[in-house]
Order: C-alpha cells, then sequence, then structure tokens
C-alpha cells in the first residue's frame, strides 16, 4: 500500500486535452477554457524536466552498498538481498530494494580522482579542475538549459539543500546554487522591516547598482544585481511555501523520516512539484577509515527511509517520468579493509544510481570482478554519467559553452551516453 496520502492533482493531461478539444467543437464561452486551464495548470508544471542530485559527501563504500561480494575476502559484514529489480543490494536497505524496478545501478564506473576536493569537481562537472577555468556543475548546468520552462517560477532554479555545491562557473552567478538548510531556511534572511521600507531600500540600492554597472566595471556588479533582483522576488513570492515542511501530512514526514536528509528529500520533492529544474540534497559522513560497518548501519538508515520515501512519492505524483534521481559520491572506497576496520578512498570501481525520466529502471549496467578490484566490463567516467543524464532531461549533448577565456566547452566534456540505461 502507498504510505503517502494522495492529494487532487487537478485533471489529467489526456482530460485536458478533451477540454479543449470539447471546447473548440461547440465553442464554449471563453470563461469555461480559462477554468479549464487553471484546473490543469498543476499538470501542465509537473511536466517540465528536472534533476534531483542526491550527493553523498566523502565516498560512500558502494562495495558494501550496491555492488556486494558475499564471500569474497573484501566482502565485508553485510548481507545482500534481493530487489524489485535485477541484482541484490545492502540489506540494510529493505526499502529501497522495494523501489529498484524505478533505479538502475551503474556498477563499473571507473575514474581517476582518488581526492575528495578534485573528485567532487570532477563528478559534478564532468571536467577535472583547471586553473585556467572554473566549469559549471550540474546544477547550473541544467538549470541553464531547462531556464526556460521556468515560466513564473520565482524560485531560483538550482536549490542546494544541506550544504553548498559546485558553483556556476563561466555561466555566472544568475545559474549559481541557491543554498538552503534542511530546514529550508536562508542565512541571513531573516528581516524585521515592513514590506514598504524593504522596497525603499531595494530601489535606492537598485539606483547605485545601474551607476556602478553604468562605469562598466566588470561583471560583478551586473551579476550582482541579477541575484538581488531574483532574491527579492522570491522573499516575496508565495512560492516560498516550497520551503517548509510542516504543511505536509504527519504521515509523509514520518515516511521520509524527520532526519535532516529525509527532510530535503521531501523538500526536493516539494521543489519540483513547483518547478525547479534541479535540487542538490547534500548527504556528508561517508568518509569512513575506521570502523565502518557500524558507521554505515547509521548512514544507511537514513538513506534507505529517505531515498526510498522520495522515489516512491515521485513516482506515485507522477513526477518520476520527468525527474531523474541521482545517488553519487566524488568515488567509492577500497576493496580492501585496512587495519582500523574501515576502507580508504577507491576511484578506479564503485557504483553510482540513477532512475527516472526516461531511463530504464531495475537495470544493473556493468560488472567488477570477483573481489571488486577491477571493472571487468565497459568502464564508464563522470562525463559519461552527466552526458546520459543531460539525454533523460532532454538537453541537447551538441551544446558547446564558451568560458570566460573565449574557449569552446562542450556540454558534459562530451561524454558518451550509457546505453544501457536507455535500452
Amino acid at each position: 500500500m502507498n504510505r503517502f496520502f494522495r492529494t487532487p492533482t487537478g485533471m489529467s493531461r489526456r482530460h485536458f486535452l478533451e477540454h479543449l478539444a470539447g471546447a473548440s467543437a461547440m465553442a464554449l464561452p471563453a470563461i469555461n477554457f480559462t477554468n479549464a486551464l487553471a484546473a490543469s495548470s498543476k499538470d501542465l508544471k509537473r511536466r517540465h524536466k528536472s534533476a534531483i542530485l542526491l550527493y553523498m559527501g566523502g565516498g560512500p563504500s558502494t562495495i558494501d552498498i550496491w555492488d556486494m561480494k558475499p564471500g569474497a575476502p573484501t566482502g565485508g559484514n553485510f548481507k545482500p538481498i534481493s530487489t524489485t529489480g535485477d541484482g541484490q543490494i545492502c540489506e540494510h536497505l529493505p526499502l529501497l530494494a522495494k523501489q529498484m524496478k524505478h533505479l538502475a545501478i551503474v556498477r563499473s564506473m571507473s575514474t581517476r580522482e582518488a581526492d575528495h576536493t578534485r573528485g567532487r569537481y570532477y563528478m559534478h562537472t564532468g571536467y577535472v579542475p583547471n586553473p585556467t577555468v572554473e566549469h559549471p556543475g550540474y546544477g547550473s548546468v541544467v538549470s541553464h538549459e531547462l531556464a526556460s520552462q521556468a515560466g513564473d517560477l520565482q524560485i531560483p532554479p538550482f536549490v542546494s539543500v544541506g550544504g553548498g555545491s559546485v558553483g556556476p562557473g563561466f555561466l555566472g552567478m544568475t545559474y549559481a546554487p541557491f543554498v538552503v538548510d534542511y530546514n529550508g531556511d536562508v542565512k541571513n534572511a531573516a528581516t524585521s522591516l515592513k514590506e514598504d521600507r524593504l522596497a525603499q531600500r531595494m530601489e535606492m540600492l537598485a539606483s547605485i547598482e545601474k551607476g556602478f554597472i553604468a562605469q562598466n566595471r566588470g561583471e560583478a556588479a551586473a551579476e550582482h544585481a541579477k541575484v538581488l533582483e531574483k532574491t527579492v522576488s522570491l522573499f516575496t513570492s508565495k512560492q516560498m511555501g516550497a520551503f517548509k515542511l510542516n504543511s505536509e501530512p504527519a504521515k509523509v514526514r514520518d515516511a521520509y523520516g524527520r532526519t535532516g536528509f529525509g527532510n530535503g528529500c521531501l523538500m526536493a520533492r516539494r521543489l519540483v512539484e513547483e518547478g525547479v529544474p534541479f535540487v542538490e540534497v547534500d548527504f556528508g559522513g561517508w568518509d569512513m577509515h575506521n570502523g565502518i560497518f557500524a558507521a554505515l548501519e547509521r548512514q544507511l538508515g537514513s538513506m534507505d527511509k529517505a531515498m526510498s520515501a522520495l522515489v516512491e512519492d515521485l513516482a506515485e505524483r507522477g513526477l518520476l517520468d520527468d525527474t531523474v534521481v541521482l545517488w553519487m559520491g566524488e568515488f567509492g572506497r577500497t576493496p580492501r579493509i585496512n587495519g582500523t576496520a574501515g576502507r580508504d578512498h577507491w576511484a578506479r570501481s564503485w557504483s553510482v544510481v540513477v532512475g527516472g525520466s526516461g531511463i530504464k529502471g531495475g537495470n544493473v549496467i556493468g560488472a567488477t570482478n570477483e573481489d571488486g578490484t577491477e571493472v571487468t566490463s565497459d568502464p564508464y567516467k563522470s562525463e559519461d554519467l552527466m552526458a546520459s543524464v543531460l539525454k533523460a532531461l532532454g538537453i541537447s549533448l551538441e551544446t558547446t559553452f564558451t568560458s570566460k577565456n573565449n574557449r569552446p566547452m562542450k556540454i558534459a566534456n562530451s561524454g558518451r551516453v550509457i546505453k544501457e540505461l536507455f535500452a
């Protein structure tokens, strides 16, 4: 049985089109057409493409989660369980096991960046760090390309929950992450000013910034003005309600788990429902060099509840058809268990999980050898994963940006699509 309350979402798209056909044939008054349009507006908004990145900061041990090696010296303490898709996953993910029909596991990630900072940058951008150019991250690229679908969206197109993300690079501050905590609060956002007084101050500040912009002092003033305008629009908008979870039924809050990550996942669903193109939810704490198995049990319990609820909720609301869900960290962890019962950094063979928006769920792609030390199938890189996500979102892989130093930059660094995700 579904864990969520089903709420009315307006008429279906088919029902809406039938209304339009009837209106044309019968020449109904214009007000009937307007009412039909209003009734279906929520359904039309949910057809927008979106992505939710569940970022596991610290490098999760995917050999203990998605690509288990029972019986091998590297296998660890956990047992595998069957799922509603192909393959098995960790016993501490029983709720996610029921949702794997919607998700695909890519077990053949093989990358080279095993440093936290470099790996985070590479997995977010598809490019290795370069001192001469700052590349845009997932959220900035997706929100830039899907901005035209946003309509009357007042919320910034890229929201990062629970922590910051890789920035917009040469795409500019318009596509920078809008960072909120797990409660949906923005740092230093509270004000005791009345609306008319705030408007006066904003008008004065806008006048000053226009003066700076007119003096051709570089891009900073113009970019700041754009961010300020969007910020003021947001804080005076009813759409701010998407960040507040108190309006959700207790049953839904409980299903996600009343943890930071659970709140972040629920907020991501609400933001996608509002029309936000990209939401990143940060869940750190995976850098487990010591005592990994006890630490994993704690982490996986929160992850299982929140991620499974998110996938089920998106599917039940019809949002998963147009929303990519991507689970990843910056790398995996060593198959070998070290002397302090932990695992160290490992980028040579590890896993990610992705689903939604036309991606074939229940699928397991690629393989590693018996002890997990090597990829034995076609290996995939960050840029390949990114190209696949962009394809699922309907974003052209022929897109080319121009960096600040006038260099052409191919979207997703010319990565190749993981074809098995769409077979």
